[in-house]
């Protein structure tokens, strides 16, 4: 059997593999006009590269979390990387299962699966929230507000019958960034790129005649940023917890995602 920490750097290493691969592919795609708005392929060559390895992303990097954070004895997973953990899982359902429908209902299926992933963000970033833009910097969440009293704004008098399940989809989204920041900076920044991210989806599945230049491509390189920070910075804030970070307790710190000045 591999070590664990070497069997996590394998998992990390092929997922970004498979991302520069995907994200090429994408590029590929991109110049024939087939890839859709929410970062699928749907004909070519290319297009069969993107949607194989958009099936293996999530499952990669949930890996390499997974070793990452098994527990040194027979125990149940911390409650922290538990709800990470599956998050990433809905994530890798709503990359796949909208590949076994189409218009609206595949839509329907992407959101339903990423509402619930955002669901288990939540709960699992909530316990931080006294660390959080909330408390720590309250005039930021003035920039969460206004990104997604935007993105209303634009998709709205053009979702027709998808309009409830938007909204919902929006406000779970903007919620999980604002409480990501209470987690570490890293799995702020993530939250905060997972917002851009599903806002390009948004807007050119909405906004008519709304084309973004590779859009598939800005759109899936957004979301594997925003999930690999989220996960770096609970790896980082959970080696802080115990005790190997800089501002450890044994170190005589406190954990504090840099969103506080000095003092």
């Amino acid at each position: 059997m591999l070590p664990r920490r070497r069997a996590a750097r394998i998992a990390g290493t092929m997922f970004l593999l498979v991302a520069v691969l995907h994200l090429l592919a994408q590029l590929l795609d991109a110049t024939g006009g087939a890839t859709d708005a929410t970062g699928g392929a749907t004909s070519g060559a290319a297009g069969g590269v993107v949607r194989v390895t958009q099936w293996l992303l999530m499952p990669l990097l949930a890996a390499a979390f997974a070793i990452e954070t098994a527990p040194a004895r027979p125990a149940r997973r911390d409650r922290l990387a538990a709800y990470v953990l599956a998050a990433l899982g809905f994530s890798w359902l709503g990359d796949a299962a909208p590949d076994l429908a189409s218009g609206d209902t595949a839509f329907l299926v992407k959101v339903g699966f990423f509402l619930i992933a955002q669901l288990l963000y939540i709960a699992a970033f909530r316990p931080y929230r006294a660390d959080s833009v909330l408390t720590r910097r309250p005039g930021w969440l003035l920039c969460y507000l206004a990104a997604i009293a935007a993105l209303v704004l634009a998709c709205a008098p053009h979702a027709g019958p998808l309009l409830v399940p938007v909204l919902v989809y929006g406000g779970c989204l903007g919620t999980m960034a604002v409480l990501s920041t209470g987690v570490d900076l890293l799995t702020g920044i993530g939250g905060a790129v997972f917002l851009v991210s599903d806002g390009l989806i948004a807007l050119q599945a909405f906004v008519p005649d709304l084309t973004l230049p590779a859009g598939g491509f800005w759109v899936m390189a957004s979301y594997l940023a925003a999930q690999t920070l989220i996960t770096l910075g609970v790896l980082r804030r959970r080696a802080i917890a115990a005790g190997k970070g800089p501002l450890s307790p044994a170190a005589g710190g406190r954990h504090r995602p840099r969103w506080r000045t000095a003092g």
